[in-house]
């Protein structure tokens, strides 16, 4: 039903029960009128007039209460009804009630409507209240006390009974509260002003019983307990609008704009006993209304409303009015004007209402923010699809559930001879080839595959749910076949060949190992000169190296050949060492230096990783001792495995390390891999939590390539973030890039962490960085990893005479201020210091 039509079916009710009271009166009086006594004319004058003159005063004084846009008043009628019917004859008293309501209705200048509901309904109550006056046995000269409050209370509560009964369900159709609401509302004081009636009802009796002539007191007393009722009334009414207005601010605490403004509407329509509340936003236009019940309208501006009447306006601004969000409005059906007190409790919850809303916006920006960060650290910036590090995720959580869902497979698909259409073409060109390889490969897979770019002209394609490795083969043909159609660039029309290794899921070694095979497949392809190769593992010559380097592991730890190398980080402004990161070696006697990911794996699976971490943090440790002792406190920072972080020896054991090598804690920096999950950080975190207490400080290396970033900084409070150095390379040819950058710069600052870039193998990259507020970095620019001694005396050199510094600054000295950096506590209340920058 619209509110229309509602609202006009309400004034017919309310119409039609006015009316209903009014004949009811009308046939009371039109009973009363025979009866009333006419002997004794100038007596019977007086007694009129002082019962007229009674109810017209009785009826005045009241207390007005306003709900919604209609004002209602609690007065002392049936007081003086009550009186009368002491001392006149029932007839009399009704017809002197209705004639003294009329008199005080016109000089309040009433509606017609509420002079007549006020007319009729006190005389109903004369009428009962007389009835059951005379029922009780009432005798006007009895002298027994008994006999005076037993009729007179019975009569009093029958009187309140039916004023109650008339007068509560037309306001509440009046005003559209509900009825249950009306009788419970201040119930207790309701009650005292009742009893405190009565007594003055039975005290007059009683006084007029002695002289005739106290009967002048009696609208002193009166009076007196009305100023008194009064005032008890107006501090109820603003005690409890107060407790509503707090309950409503703390009801506006929420995050999410639409149940900010829901919340808003509805209460506000409450607090104000407001017909409409109406909520419009500047930003966007958005404007939300309703009522006590719920919203009614949700939308843009500019839409009517159907509530005509009075409108009081509240703009939603904070204390120092210095930021407006919108404008808060609360329409009446009539004319309102509100109290001082309710324009105080207005402009507070507009200030609230400001702040909650404030709120939920920057949340909705911070959420909308990190979801496409998020994105973009998940998915390649060119061509759209998923990078790296999304296809190991999503791969490793599909090989814990391969049993129940297939087979899973891994195509690894390689461009031949692309860098010919870069160096021909150029790097535009190249990137128009790479977004249609992408589209192909695309519309070529199932919904079920995950197409990913792993960067260059390197793609694969993760096959979920086979029903049997052989279906791999074919799937491949499909894929690799798609590119098999020259492409158009520019209106010319250019032939792309592809190469591609296929390899099902292996039993052990996860999506690493599956992403290795896969590589290895894919090369057997090239040199054989075939579009597709799979995996065979009787071919795998790195595999089987692999294993026998696993072997000599034991031997290795035991002979000390694991080394390490330091790569220096720098401060992008002044080219000064802040820090170097510890890069482990093998010094094979037969096969010279190994590269760490030929035979971390195998360190991790052999049992021999607690021996080997010890072995690097002691050299590391070792290192950054001798820096100090020649001057120079530049702070080391050391890989973790995750399986270390793991094991509850691990903090005991880095703990034992610095005091054996008299190192501040804080001079040791720990670097966390993104490839902690959240099942496990519920162990890691106890590992972390005794290291972060005791000062170690804990890095975050390659942020920026997965989902897991946000989620590890919000479980690990962390000190450092590390930008992956696939950004860094990309950042001068992709705005992507740039922008994953800037929005880690923005969230270090935010969260008070230092930020180093990876990979700063150029000048114009170290000034785009440290232009776009990057402090540090590290990279072939600075230097190549080392040996301890190396980067020692490329200190004591420094770069253009300047000890410690190994670049020259990007600005003179004294240009640039350089704030000291903040300061993050940790779980315990701890101040744990940042690199410096």
């Amino acid at each position: 039903m619209a509110p229309q039509d509602r609202q006009t079916g309400t004034d017919r009710q309310l119409r039609l029960l006015v009316g209903l009271v009014v004949v009811v009166a009308g046939l009371a009086g039109a009973v009363a009128a025979p009866r009333v006594p006419l002997h004794g004319l100038p007596d019977t004058a007086v007694v009129w007039a002082a019962l007229v003159s009674l109810v017209a005063v009785g009826f005045t004084v009241k207390v007005r209460i306003r709900i919604r846009a209609t004002h209602h008043n609690i007065a002392w009628t049936e007081t003086a009804i009550m009186i009368a019917l002491a001392v006149a004859p029932m007839p009399t008293v009704v017809l002197a009630t209705g004639a003294g309501v009329a008199i005080a209705a016109a000089l309040a200048r009433l509606t017609p409507v509420k002079a007549l509901f006020g007319v009729g309904k006190n005389m109903l109550v004369a009428t009962v209240a007389g009835l059951v006056l005379h029922a009780s046995g009432w005798q006007t000269n009895t002298g027994d006390v008994l006999d005076v409050v037993g009729p007179i209370a019975t009569a009093y509560l029958a009187a309140v009974v039916v004023d109650e009964v008339i007068t509560l369900p037309v306001i509440a159709l009046a005003t559209g509260t509900r009825l249950s609401a009306l009788f419970r509302g201040d119930w207790d004081l309701r009650l005292g002003g009742g009893l405190a009636r009565l007594l003055v009802i039975i005290g007059t009796v009683f006084i007029i019983r002695i002289d005739n002539r106290l009967l002048l007191a009696v609208p002193l007393l009166v009076l007196s307990l009305h100023l008194a009722y009064s005032t008890r009334f107006r501090a109820r009414t603003e005690q409890q609008a107060w407790q509503r207005l707090a309950r409503t601010t703390d009801a506006l605490n929420v995050v999410d704009l639409d149940k900010v403004l829901t919340t808003a509407v509805t209460q506000a329509a409450e607090l104000f006993s407001a017909d409409e509340v109406e909520i419009e936003l500047r930003d966007g236009g958005h404007t939300v209304r309703g009522g006590a019940g719920g919203v009614t309208y949700d939308g843009p501006a500019g839409q009517p409303t159907t509530v005509d009447g009075t409108v009081v306006p509240a703009a939603l601004e904070g204390h120092d009015r210095a930021v407006d969000v919108g404008v808060l409005r609360l329409r009446f059906r009539g004319p309102v004007r509100l109290s001082e007190r309710e324009q105080y409790t207005l402009r507070t919850f507009a200030s609230a209402l400001c702040t909650a809303v404030r709120n939920a916006q920057a949340y909705a920006e911070l959420a909308r923010v990190a979801d496409e960060h998020a994105y973009a650290a998940t998915h390649d910036p060119l061509t759209g699809l998923a990078n790296r590090r999304h296809l190991l995720e999503q791969g490793t959580e599909q090989l814990s559930a391969r049993h129940a869902d297939g087979v899973t497979a891994l195509v690894l698909i390689d461009l031949n001879h692309f860098k010919e259409v870069n160096d021909t073409l150029g790097h535009a060109a190249g990137d128009q080839v790479l977004v249609q390889v992408a589209d192909r490969l695309r519309g070529a897979a199932q919904d079920s595959d995950l197409v990913a770019r792993l960067g260059g002209d390197e793609f694969a394609v993760l096959l979920r749910g086979l029903p049997a490795p052989a279906v791999a083969a074919h799937r491949a043909e499909t894929l690799l076949g798609a590119l098999h159609e020259p492409f158009d660039l520019d209106g010319m029309r250019i032939s792309v060949e592809a190469s591609g290794g296929i390899a099902a899921a292996p039993a052990s070694g996860g999506m690493p190992e599956l992403l290795r095979r896969a590589d290895v497949a894919m090369y057997q392809a090239k040199r054989a000169g075939q579009r597709t190769s799979t995996y065979a593992p009787n071919r795998d010559t790195a595999d089987l190296g692999r294993l026998a380097l696993g072997g000599e592991l034991p031997r290795a730890v035991a002979d000390q050949e694991f080394t390490v190398n330091f790569q220096p980080i720098v401060d992008l402004g002044t080219g000064e060492v802040t820090g170097a990161e510890a890069l482990a070696r093998w010094h094979h006697p037969v096969h010279g230096v190994i590269d760490p990911l030929r035979f971390l794996e195998a360190v991790e699976r052999s049992g021999l990783l607690p021996a080997f971490a010890e072995a690097i943090l002691d050299q590391a440790l070792l290192a950054a001792g001798s820096w100090r002792d020649a001057g120079f406190d530049v702070p080391v920072a050391v890989n973790v495995s995750p399986r270390s972080l793991l094991d509850a020896r691990f903090p005991g054991s880095v703990l034992a390390r610095l005091r054996a090598h008299d190192l501040p804690p804080d001079r040791l920096v720990l670097e966390l891999t993104e490839t902690l999950t959240l099942s496990q950080l519920d162990v890691v975190d106890r590992v972390l939590s005794r290291l972060r207490d005791e000062g170690v400080r804990l890095a975050l290396d390659d942020f920026g390539t997965g989902y897991s970033s946000l989620s590890l900084l919000s479980r690990i409070p962390v000190h450092e973030l590390k930008i992956d150095r696939s950004f860094v390379t990309e950042m001068e040819t992709s705005a992507e890039a740039a922008a994953v950058i800037r929005s880690t710069l923005d969230l270090g600052r935010s969260l008070d962490l230092a930020v180093v870039a990876e990979g700063v193998e150029r000048e114009p990259q170290r000034r785009a960085l440290w232009e776009l507020g990057c402090a540090a970095g590290q990279g072939h620019l600075f230097g190549r990893p080392m040996p301890a001694g190396t980067l020692l005396a490329a200190l004591q050199r420094g770069s253009g005479g300047s000890p410690g510094s190994l670049a020259v600054p990007l600005h003179d000295a004294g240009a640039v201020i350089r704030l000291a950096p903040g300061r993050r506590q940790n779980g315990r209340g701890r101040t744990d210091r940042h690199l410096p920058a």
